[in-house]
């Protein structure tokens, strides 16, 4: 029983180290020894949990969608839509430091994947993003608002722009400023009324 827990936590480090190295480094540039090195367990260990690259890419967005739950979970109890989709851009914006210096963990990633032509990836990081407009659109359904994926599209364009310009300028003030934009557009959106 000892050992499973232990087997299970190392492979729960290596996966949120390959979730981190990935996004700071990107795909092409990550070994397997810089994942186990942020991890903190020798190299072979890594072949243990994970038999290719493309395994633990598949484990880091895993850790994306979780991270993604968790947020959306906690938003979630709120009592409004509204608030929780300010709550989304909000937390967007907390992360300001990090979109400027590596832009959007999924969003990055998906980018990277979307150019290789050897694997099924690519549609795995879609389905992360996919999860957030379906959940944004929710929320805008929630509201009783006209074309609700449509708005969850243009909030979540937002984000993913807001974060590849950041990065590529490397001014985290791009978020801030876009974020402050967005929060005042959800505010300015009129529910249907029949």
């Amino acid at each position: 029983m000892e050992r499973r827990v232990r087997a299970s936590q190392k492979r729960q480090r290596l996966t949120a180290a390959a979730a981190r190295v990935l996004h700071e480094q990107g795909m092409e540039r990550t070994t397997l020894a810089d994942i186990a090195r942020e991890a903190g367990v020798p190299v072979g260990n890594v072949y243990y949990y994970f038999k290719t690259k493309d395994e633990l890419v598949r484990a880091a967005l895993a850790e994306h969608r979780t991270r993604l739950d968790e947020l959306t979970g906690r938003l979630g109890r709120l009592p409004d839509p509204r608030d929780r989709l300010k709550g989304l851009v909000e937390a967007w914006a907390a992360r300001r430091e990090s979109a400027a210096r590596y832009g959007c963990p999924t969003g990055t990633l998906a980018v990277e994947l979307g150019k290789r032509t050897d694997g099924t990836l690519d549609a795995e990081a879609g389905a992360v993003l996919r999860r957030l407009l379906d959940w944004t659109a929710a929320q805008f359904r929630a509201l009783n608002l006209p074309a609700p994926d449509d708005l969850a599209l243009t909030l979540v364009s937002g984000y993913q722009g807001m974060s590849l310009l950041a990065n590529a300028l490397r001014e985290p003030d791009i978020v801030s400023r876009e974020g402050e934009r967005l929060l005042r557009w959800l505010d300015s959106l009129q529910p249907v009324h029949e």
